[in-house]
């Protein structure tokens, strides 16, 4: 026969559970916040010029040249105020290609510029695509909300297959 635990020592061990739990609650739910504003973070830096373009420079990119990182070529206004530039910079990725033409908008105050359109707005919002993913796994571990999870990981891969077929 087992012996019976005093009532003292069940109550304690229940609050004892309940703390974990609150305490994996309350850390995994921090952690999955802290991803989702580095994601937003992450993706505002080149996300903010191309989706709030009132009074900014419009314009294309002819992509003439292509090192490492950035490719350069010359720059025609489309906006008014917007004046030419002989050669303005754009981060290479795989969504700019030597001898095409993209719409673009300059950063102020340099000679760096943005893709702008659905194409470009996608691609600036990658970051968060990933953050999401990266999100339903630390919800679907460590908060055990797997329908939540899956509503994150459906955005992120939403967002990003949207951004690969857009560019």
């Amino acid at each position: 026969m087992i012996p019976a635990m005093p009532a003292t020592a069940l109550t304690s061990r229940r609050t004892s559970v309940a703390a974990l739990r609150f305490g994996r609650f309350a850390s995994m739910g921090a952690v999955t916040v802290l991803i989702l504003i580095a994601g937003v973070w992450a993706s505002w830096g080149s996300a903010q010029y191309v989706m709030l373009t009132k009074g900014r420079e419009r314009g294309t990119i002819e992509v003439a040249r292509c090192a490492q990182d950035v490719c350069s070529g010359p720059y025609t206004p489309l906006s008014h105020g917007s004046q030419a530039r002989g050669r303005v910079i754009i981060e290479k990725t795989v969504a700019v290609r030597k001898g095409r033409t993209y719409t673009v908008v300059v950063k102020p105050g340099s000679a760096d510029v943005v893709r702008s359109g659905l194409a470009g707005v996608l691609y600036s919002w990658v970051p968060m695509g990933g953050a999401l993913l990266l999100a339903s796994v630390v919800v679907a571990g460590g908060l055990r909300r797997t329908r939540f999870a899956w509503v994150l990981a459906g955005s992120g891969i939403a967002l990003l297959t949207a951004a690969f077929v857009a560019i």
